[in-house]
């Protein structure tokens, strides 16, 4: 090559499509004939709620004054039909996470950090540990297609009874519980075998439908003297079908999971192209209660990529009854900490993007078996960090709504609301932002 030539020359250009981590993916399925397991819920990027923003109060609204003028944030679920509704003091709830993907003692921090809050917990497939019952104010147990540790013991000691159809990571599959993480005590509740891989169901061998479901949720009903919430989870996919069926079943309560919600494991390909984001589901979800004179009847609960107070705030003023937390409740107990970022690059991984849980090998102590790793968790100090930040996202989507000169959370809507982008404004149902126009709405 002439020096004249060299002085032109062009740099390698790569692929968008065939990126980085698609070839090292390649590599990696040609290598080992396996397809790869992860948790955690979708790592590309889809529109979300910072696509929205809120229009304060100026001259057309009044705000509320600071911290003196009270702005509710309150929450009754299962008033349809339950003779004991959960009453909860803020509308955020902890979803189902179970002992077996958590350690005991992360299940214990959050049943101890939601009752400091005043707020809910969820059992997650596997069944009911004594600790997570006794630190838990108010305990919702899941009812998963699996039955793994399913009792009627327990089901009569719970506050409710969460019926799980589809998880927002992948509606229409079953999740994973690999064999390392299968210790005596895990096997002994799911009454399964010590060190063998666990998959669990990815539909309820009892019903194939609606009708059947119906019949279901009237045996729980008198199994438990009609006192406790039936609620439904799905996945979403296609919210305004599903929800309605779901009230056709007479279900409390429905929780609505979008695409960013973890899992414990489960395969990439169904986490990154199964499903739908949480903010193109919520809107379908309401008019679907709306259209049936449901909403705020049944009540909906809505997860998926929750962060802060903001998301809160928004998944409320779209027309959510409360919302349910996760992968965040793992990160405010201690997940992915950088304090164990030495340990995680052991582990081929960092702080941040750490999402093996299935392996057992969690530094922090939180999605592993392994004692002398989940001793490293103090129950009562996680327990205390997770109050705190529930505390600090109520505080915050209290802020938010007195700016738009609400007295409670509840009285935002979708009015108080804009999008960024197109995107948003179509799947959320509220303007473009500086306009009055809602894409696909409007007459175009």
């Amino acid at each position: 090559m002439t020096e004249h030539s060299s002085a032109f020359q062009t740099l390698p250009r790569k692929s968008a499509t065939f990126d980085d981590y698609t070839l090292s993916e390649i590599r990696r399925a040609a290598a080992t004939g396996i397809y790869d397991i992860r948790g955690g819920g979708t790592k590309r990027k889809v529109p979300h709620f910072d696509d929205l923003l809120f229009l304060g109060a100026s001259m057309s609204r009044y705000p509320l004054e600071g911290y003196r003028e009270r702005c509710g944030t309150e929450v009754v679920l299962g008033t349809r039909f339950a003779k004991k509704p959960i009453e909860l003091r803020i509308p955020i709830t902890i979803a189902g996470m179970s002992f077996g993907a958590l350690s005991a003692q992360a299940k214990e921090a959050l049943g101890r950090g939601a009752s400091i809050a005043g707020t809910s917990t969820t059992t997650g497939d596997g069944g009911m540990t004594p600790e997570e019952r006794g630190q838990s104010q108010t305990l919702v147990y899941q009812y998963l297609p699996s039955r793994y540790g399913m009792n009627l013991r327990d089901l009569k000691k719970a506050d409710a009874i969460e019926i799980v159809v589809g998880q927002g990571a992948k509606p229409g599959g079953g999740g994973m519980l690999l064999g390392q993480k299968i210790s005596d005590r895990v096997a002994e509740m799911r009454s399964l075998p010590k060190g063998i891989d666990q998959r669990s169901a990815c539909r309820h061998p009892d019903w194939t439908g609606a009708d059947d479901l119906e019949l279901k949720i009237l045996e729980l009903r008198e199994i438990t003297d009609w006192e406790k919430p039936i609620y439904l989870k799905i996945g979403a996919s296609r919210p305004y079908y599903d929800t309605a069926l779901a009230v056709k079943t007479g279900a409390d309560v429905i929780v609505l999971d979008g695409m960013q919600g973890g899992t414990a494991a489960t395969q990439d390909v169904f986490i990154e192209h199964v499903g739908i984001p949480i903010l193109s589901a919520i809107r379908p979800a309401v008019q679907a209660l709306q259209d049936l004179g449901m909403h705020r009847k049944v009540q909906l609960i809505v997860s998926g990529g929750i962060r802060n107070g903001a998301d809160v705030a928004k998944a409320l003023a779209l027309g959510a009854d409360a919302v349910s937390i996760g992968t965040a409740a793992m990160v405010a107990l201690g997940d992915n900490d950088p304090k164990w970022e030495a340990e995680y690059q052991a582990l081929g991984a960092t702080a941040g993007a750490y999402d093996d849980w299935h392996e057992g090998l969690d530094p922090a102590g939180i999605t592993t078996q392994d004692p002398a790793l989940s001793a490293r968790l103090d129950p009562v100090a996680a327990g205390r960090r997770l109050a705190n930040y529930l505390s600090v996202m109520t505080l915050e989507a209290q802020t938010i709504a007195r700016a738009c000169g609400k007295s409670h959370v509840h009285n935002l809507e979708p009015e108080d609301l804009c999008a960024l982008t197109l995107e948003a404004a179509a799947m959320a149902g509220v303007p473009l932002a500086g306009t009055g126009w809602i894409p696909g709405r409007n007459g175009f």
